[in-house]
Protein backbone atom coordinates (compact mmCIF):
# COMPACT_ATOMS: atom_id res chain seq x y z
CA UNK A 1 0.00 0.00 0.00
CA UNK A 2 1.42 3.43 -0.93
CA UNK A 3 1.59 5.65 1.81
CA UNK A 4 0.88 9.18 1.79
CA UNK A 5 0.91 11.79 4.74
CA UNK A 6 -0.62 15.74 4.28
CA UNK A 7 0.32 18.61 6.47
CA UNK A 8 -2.23 20.19 8.60
CA UNK A 9 -0.92 23.71 10.71
CA UNK A 10 -3.00 26.25 12.36
CA UNK A 11 -5.03 28.33 10.38
CA UNK A 12 -5.74 26.61 7.34
CA UNK A 13 -9.34 25.53 5.47
CA UNK A 14 -10.23 22.40 5.67
CA UNK A 15 -10.35 22.42 1.85
CA UNK A 16 -6.62 22.24 1.75
CA UNK A 17 -6.51 19.04 3.48
CA UNK A 18 -9.57 17.94 2.47
CA UNK A 19 -8.26 17.55 -1.26
CA UNK A 20 -6.01 15.08 -0.21
CA UNK A 21 -8.00 13.13 1.96
CA UNK A 22 -10.78 13.06 -0.16
CA UNK A 23 -8.27 11.38 -3.01
CA UNK A 24 -5.92 9.42 -1.02
CA UNK A 25 -7.82 8.89 2.48
CA UNK A 26 -11.49 7.97 0.52
CA UNK A 27 -11.79 3.83 -0.49
CA UNK A 28 -14.43 3.40 -3.32
CA UNK A 29 -15.24 -0.50 -3.06
CA UNK A 30 -15.75 -0.39 -6.90
CA UNK A 31 -11.99 0.29 -7.85
CA UNK A 32 -10.32 -3.72 -7.32
CA UNK A 33 -6.75 -2.17 -6.81
CA UNK A 34 -5.04 -1.35 -3.47
CA UNK A 35 -6.16 1.97 -1.78
CA UNK A 36 -3.66 4.37 -0.11
CA UNK A 37 -2.61 4.73 3.56
CA UNK A 38 -3.45 8.57 4.62
CA UNK A 39 -1.94 9.57 7.63
CA UNK A 40 -2.84 13.64 8.50
CA UNK A 41 0.31 14.97 10.28
CA UNK A 42 1.24 18.13 12.14
CA UNK A 43 4.24 20.17 13.47
CA UNK A 44 3.45 19.67 17.07
CA UNK A 45 0.89 17.44 19.15
CA UNK A 46 -1.27 21.16 20.07
CA UNK A 47 -4.73 20.64 18.34
CA UNK A 48 -4.66 23.31 14.94
CA UNK A 49 -7.36 25.75 14.49
CA UNK A 50 -9.25 25.49 11.15
CA UNK A 51 -10.75 28.94 9.86
CA UNK A 52 -14.93 28.31 10.48
CA UNK A 53 -13.81 27.77 14.23
CA UNK A 54 -12.93 23.87 14.60
CA UNK A 55 -10.16 22.36 15.63
CA UNK A 56 -8.22 19.07 14.60
CA UNK A 57 -5.66 17.02 16.45
CA UNK A 58 -3.63 13.76 15.22
CA UNK A 59 -1.38 11.44 16.38
CA UNK A 60 1.07 11.57 13.78
CA UNK A 61 3.86 14.14 14.07
CA UNK A 62 6.84 15.16 11.07
CA UNK A 63 8.31 11.68 12.05
CA UNK A 64 5.75 10.06 10.41
CA UNK A 65 5.10 12.76 8.06
CA UNK A 66 8.74 12.89 6.13
CA UNK A 67 8.53 9.03 6.35
CA UNK A 68 5.49 8.48 4.21
CA UNK A 69 6.02 7.43 -0.10
CA UNK A 70 4.11 10.45 -0.68
CA UNK A 71 4.79 13.82 1.38
CA UNK A 72 2.19 16.83 0.70
CA UNK A 73 2.27 20.54 1.94
CA UNK A 74 -1.33 21.53 1.25
CA UNK A 75 -0.43 25.24 1.76
CA UNK A 76 1.46 27.41 4.31
CA UNK A 77 -0.45 30.11 6.67
CA UNK A 78 1.57 33.19 5.40
CA UNK A 79 3.43 32.71 2.08
CA UNK A 80 5.58 36.18 3.09
CA UNK A 81 6.74 34.25 6.93
CA UNK A 82 10.12 32.13 7.05
CA UNK A 83 9.13 28.22 6.72
CA UNK A 84 9.93 26.71 10.20
CA UNK A 85 13.49 24.40 10.45
CA UNK A 86 11.70 21.68 12.03
CA UNK A 87 9.22 21.75 8.72
CA UNK A 88 12.28 22.35 6.41
CA UNK A 89 14.31 18.99 7.88
CA UNK A 90 11.31 17.25 7.57
CA UNK A 91 11.23 17.89 4.12
CA UNK A 92 14.79 17.41 3.02
CA UNK A 93 14.70 13.86 4.98
CA UNK A 94 11.97 12.88 3.15
CA UNK A 95 13.43 13.96 -0.16
CA UNK A 96 16.76 12.19 0.90
CA UNK A 97 14.94 9.02 1.43
CA UNK A 98 13.37 8.63 -2.13
CA UNK A 99 9.78 10.24 -0.94
CA UNK A 100 7.56 12.11 -3.60
CA UNK A 101 7.58 16.05 -2.67
CA UNK A 102 3.77 17.57 -3.61
CA UNK A 103 3.05 20.81 -3.22
CA UNK A 104 -0.52 22.61 -3.40
CA UNK A 105 -0.60 26.46 -4.02
CA UNK A 106 1.02 28.17 -1.49
CA UNK A 107 2.40 24.93 -0.23
CA UNK A 108 5.61 25.83 -3.09
CA UNK A 109 7.10 27.92 -0.63
CA UNK A 110 8.02 25.87 2.00
CA UNK A 111 9.17 23.52 -0.41
CA UNK A 112 11.29 26.15 -1.84
CA UNK A 113 12.38 27.03 1.63
CA UNK A 114 13.96 23.49 1.80
CA UNK A 115 15.88 23.99 -1.04
CA UNK A 116 13.98 21.14 -2.65
CA UNK A 117 12.90 23.46 -6.10
CA UNK A 118 16.02 24.80 -7.07
CA UNK A 119 16.79 25.05 -10.44
CA UNK A 120 13.37 23.21 -10.72
CA UNK A 121 10.48 24.27 -12.53
CA UNK A 122 7.49 25.03 -9.99
CA UNK A 123 3.84 26.90 -10.27
CA UNK A 124 1.79 28.04 -7.31
CA UNK A 125 -0.88 30.34 -7.47
CA UNK A 126 -0.59 33.19 -9.98
CA UNK A 127 -1.30 35.76 -7.16
CA UNK A 128 1.79 34.22 -5.04
CA UNK A 129 4.55 33.60 -8.69
CA UNK A 130 6.08 36.89 -8.67
CA UNK A 131 6.52 36.73 -4.88
CA UNK A 132 8.17 32.65 -5.41
CA UNK A 133 10.00 34.29 -7.89
CA UNK A 134 11.60 36.94 -5.96
CA UNK A 135 12.20 35.23 -2.74
CA UNK A 136 13.68 32.18 -4.29
CA UNK A 137 15.22 33.06 -7.51
CA UNK A 138 17.07 29.49 -8.06
CA UNK A 139 13.50 28.61 -8.59
CA UNK A 140 11.64 28.52 -12.28
CA UNK A 141 8.45 29.69 -11.69
CA UNK A 142 5.74 28.86 -13.83
CA UNK A 143 2.40 30.39 -13.01
CA UNK A 144 0.53 29.09 -16.16
CA UNK A 145 0.66 25.49 -15.82
CA UNK A 146 -2.43 24.02 -13.31
CA UNK A 147 0.58 21.83 -12.40
CA UNK A 148 4.21 20.90 -12.71
CA UNK A 149 5.80 17.35 -12.34
CA UNK A 150 9.74 16.87 -12.18
CA UNK A 151 9.51 13.66 -11.56
CA UNK A 152 10.55 13.25 -7.19
CA UNK A 153 8.88 16.81 -7.17
CA UNK A 154 5.89 18.08 -8.25
CA UNK A 155 3.46 21.50 -7.82
CA UNK A 156 0.05 22.81 -8.01
CA UNK A 157 -1.54 26.32 -8.86
CA UNK A 158 -4.14 27.45 -6.26
CA UNK A 159 -6.05 25.07 -4.06
CA UNK A 160 -8.45 23.78 -6.32
CA UNK A 161 -5.67 22.58 -8.53
CA UNK A 162 -4.52 19.98 -6.43
CA UNK A 163 -7.53 17.75 -7.25
CA UNK A 164 -5.55 18.20 -10.97
CA UNK A 165 -2.58 17.56 -9.43
CA UNK A 166 -4.25 14.70 -6.95
CA UNK A 167 -5.67 12.76 -10.25
CA UNK A 168 -2.24 12.70 -11.74
CA UNK A 169 -0.53 10.76 -8.75
CA UNK A 170 -3.30 8.37 -8.66
CA UNK A 171 -2.88 8.05 -12.92
CA UNK A 172 0.93 7.62 -12.38
CA UNK A 173 0.55 5.30 -9.94
CA UNK A 174 -2.75 3.08 -11.14
CA UNK A 175 -2.99 4.17 -15.01
CA UNK A 176 -5.72 6.45 -16.52
CA UNK A 177 -8.48 4.19 -16.10
CA UNK A 178 -8.71 4.20 -12.39
CA UNK A 179 -7.86 8.14 -12.19
CA UNK A 180 -10.91 8.47 -14.60
CA UNK A 181 -12.86 6.38 -12.18
CA UNK A 182 -11.91 8.52 -9.55
CA UNK A 183 -12.59 11.68 -11.31
CA UNK A 184 -16.43 10.29 -12.11
CA UNK A 185 -16.69 10.08 -8.33
CA UNK A 186 -15.42 13.33 -7.75
CA UNK A 187 -18.18 14.66 -10.83
CA UNK A 188 -15.00 16.93 -12.38
CA UNK A 189 -12.87 16.72 -15.27
CA UNK A 190 -10.00 13.56 -15.56
CA UNK A 191 -8.15 16.73 -17.64
CA UNK A 192 -9.10 20.41 -17.42
CA UNK A 193 -7.62 22.71 -20.23
CA UNK A 194 -4.59 24.57 -19.15
CA UNK A 195 -3.01 21.35 -17.25
CA UNK A 196 -0.07 20.39 -17.35
CA UNK A 197 1.92 20.14 -20.78
CA UNK A 198 2.22 16.52 -20.79
CA UNK A 199 -1.60 16.31 -20.76
CA UNK A 200 -3.83 17.67 -23.19
CA UNK A 201 -5.74 20.41 -23.28
CA UNK A 202 -9.53 19.36 -23.50
CA UNK A 203 -11.75 22.49 -23.23
CA UNK A 204 -14.98 22.84 -21.83
CA UNK A 205 -17.86 21.13 -23.34
CA UNK A 206 -20.23 23.72 -24.88
CA UNK A 207 -23.29 24.90 -22.80
CA UNK A 208 -26.37 23.03 -23.01
CA UNK A 209 -28.19 26.15 -24.36
CA UNK A 210 -26.06 25.49 -27.52
CA UNK A 211 -27.44 22.26 -28.86
CA UNK A 212 -26.25 23.16 -32.69
CA UNK A 213 -22.39 23.14 -31.52
CA UNK A 214 -23.04 20.51 -29.16
CA UNK A 215 -24.78 18.45 -31.74
CA UNK A 216 -21.98 18.93 -33.88
CA UNK A 217 -19.38 17.51 -31.19
CA UNK A 218 -21.17 14.54 -30.88
CA UNK A 219 -21.02 13.84 -34.01
CA UNK A 220 -17.19 14.51 -34.16
CA UNK A 221 -16.67 11.97 -31.31
CA UNK A 222 -18.47 9.45 -33.61
CA UNK A 223 -16.32 9.84 -36.21
CA UNK A 224 -12.95 10.94 -34.97
CA UNK A 225 -11.67 8.18 -37.85
CA UNK A 226 -12.60 10.32 -40.73
CA UNK A 227 -11.49 13.70 -42.08
CA UNK A 228 -13.83 16.62 -40.31
CA UNK A 229 -13.52 20.11 -41.55
CA UNK A 230 -15.13 22.97 -40.36
CA UNK A 231 -17.72 22.86 -43.20
CA UNK A 232 -18.84 19.15 -41.78
CA UNK A 233 -18.93 20.45 -37.94
CA UNK A 234 -20.92 23.43 -39.66
CA UNK A 235 -23.18 21.18 -41.68
CA UNK A 236 -24.06 19.19 -38.61
CA UNK A 237 -25.18 22.17 -36.72
CA UNK A 238 -26.96 23.52 -39.70
CA UNK A 239 -24.73 26.52 -39.48
CA UNK A 240 -22.96 28.89 -42.40
CA UNK A 241 -19.15 28.24 -41.59
CA UNK A 242 -18.41 31.44 -40.58
CA UNK A 243 -21.34 31.70 -37.90
CA UNK A 244 -20.11 27.87 -36.35
CA UNK A 245 -16.75 28.95 -36.14
CA UNK A 246 -17.47 31.82 -34.28
CA UNK A 247 -20.18 30.32 -32.02
CA UNK A 248 -17.49 27.26 -31.35
CA UNK A 249 -14.44 29.56 -30.24
CA UNK A 250 -16.80 31.51 -27.75
CA UNK A 251 -18.34 28.34 -26.26
CA UNK A 252 -15.47 26.25 -26.27
CA UNK A 253 -12.37 28.60 -25.99
CA UNK A 254 -10.54 27.05 -28.44
CA UNK A 255 -10.80 26.20 -31.60
CA UNK A 256 -12.33 23.48 -34.07
CA UNK A 257 -8.89 22.22 -35.26
CA UNK A 258 -7.05 22.25 -31.69
CA UNK A 259 -10.06 20.64 -30.38
CA UNK A 260 -10.53 17.68 -32.94
CA UNK A 261 -6.59 17.08 -32.24
CA UNK A 262 -7.06 17.05 -28.65
CA UNK A 263 -9.62 14.61 -28.75
CA UNK A 264 -7.97 12.13 -31.36
CA UNK A 265 -5.42 12.19 -29.30
CA UNK A 266 -7.42 11.31 -26.12
CA UNK A 267 -8.67 8.58 -28.55
CA UNK A 268 -5.41 7.46 -28.93
CA UNK A 269 -4.54 7.36 -25.24
CA UNK A 270 -6.99 4.96 -24.61
CA UNK A 271 -6.11 2.82 -27.28
CA UNK A 272 -2.41 3.31 -26.08
CA UNK A 273 -3.06 1.83 -22.71
CA UNK A 274 -5.78 -0.98 -23.17
CA UNK A 275 -4.19 -2.74 -26.40
CA UNK A 276 -1.40 -3.90 -28.72
CA UNK A 277 -2.23 -2.15 -31.97
CA UNK A 278 0.95 -1.09 -33.97
CA UNK A 279 1.28 2.86 -33.97
CA UNK A 280 0.36 3.14 -37.57
CA UNK A 281 -3.15 1.44 -36.68
CA UNK A 282 -3.79 3.91 -34.46
CA UNK A 283 -3.16 7.40 -35.56
CA UNK A 284 -5.58 6.04 -38.73
CA UNK A 285 -8.68 4.81 -35.99
CA UNK A 286 -7.80 8.43 -33.69
CA UNK A 287 -8.03 10.05 -37.41
CA UNK A 288 -4.47 11.45 -38.18
CA UNK A 289 -4.05 11.62 -41.76
CA UNK A 290 -0.14 8.94 -41.15
CA UNK A 291 1.89 8.07 -38.56
CA UNK A 292 4.17 11.07 -39.00
CA UNK A 293 1.28 13.74 -38.32
CA UNK A 294 -0.16 11.62 -35.26
CA UNK A 295 3.50 10.95 -33.53
CA UNK A 296 3.72 15.29 -34.20
CA UNK A 297 0.82 16.05 -32.30
CA UNK A 298 1.27 13.26 -29.64
CA UNK A 299 4.55 14.46 -28.79
CA UNK A 300 3.80 18.15 -28.74
CA UNK A 301 0.81 17.60 -26.74
CA UNK A 302 2.01 14.49 -24.08
CA UNK A 303 5.60 15.48 -24.32
CA UNK A 304 6.81 12.33 -25.02
CA UNK A 305 5.94 9.67 -28.07
CA UNK A 306 3.49 7.10 -28.32
CA UNK A 307 5.90 4.17 -27.94
CA UNK A 308 6.91 5.56 -24.60
CA UNK A 309 4.00 6.24 -23.48
CA UNK A 310 2.38 2.90 -23.75
CA UNK A 311 5.48 1.56 -22.33
CA UNK A 312 4.72 3.53 -19.11
CA UNK A 313 1.28 3.38 -18.28
CA UNK A 314 0.94 0.08 -19.69
CA UNK A 315 3.91 -1.30 -16.73
CA UNK A 316 1.99 0.97 -14.76
CA UNK A 317 -1.15 -0.42 -15.22
CA UNK A 318 -0.11 -4.19 -14.50
CA UNK A 319 -0.81 -5.91 -11.32
CA UNK A 320 1.53 -6.76 -8.42
CA UNK A 321 3.26 -10.34 -8.51
CA UNK A 322 1.34 -12.34 -6.31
Amino acid sequence: MRSVSVLAYDGMTAFEAGIVIEVFGLTWPDIEQPWYELKICTETPAPVRVIGGATMTTPYGLAEFAAADTVVVPSVADPRARTSPELIDALRRAHSNGSRIVSICSGAFALAAAGLLDGRRATTHWRYADLLRERYPSVEVDPDPLYTDEGDILTSAGCAAGLDLALHLVRNDLGSSVANAVARRLVIQPHRAGGQAQYIESPMPPEPGDAPIARSLSWALEHLADPIGVPDLARVASLSPRTYLRHFVRETGTTPSKWLIAQRIQAALAMLESGDAPIEEIATAAGFATPVTFRHHFTRAVRTSPSSYRRTFRTRKSPPPA
